[in-house]
């Protein structure tokens, strides 16, 4: 444990910015899996709404600092892809 006072507020912060990651991770991954379920269930209408909540996350996980911006302009592409090609 921390000895330094802004170390110890350093500690706190960290674990809330890291649930807060956390959280937005785990959404991230399920917008994306829903749209891979639906392009396996050739469900057009449910990718193509799947689609765009996805890319609002993968954009959103870019602007917070979870992931790079060539893996979600990748993520985006290759999901664009799949429901493109129903």
């Amino acid at each position: 444990m921390p000895n330094i006072k802004s170390q110890k507020k350093r500690a706190v912060t960290n674990l809330k910015e890291n649930a807060a990651h956390k959280a937005e991770r785990s959404a991230l991954k399920t917008a994306i899996k829903k749209v891979k379920v639906a392009v396996e269930a050739k469900d057009k209408e449910a990718a193509g709404k799947a689609l765009v909540t996805a890319v609002s996350h993968i954009d959103k996980a870019v602007t917070n600092g979870i992931h790079h911006k060539n893996w979600a302009a990748r993520q985006k592409s290759n999901l664009t892809k799949a429901v493109n090609s129903l």
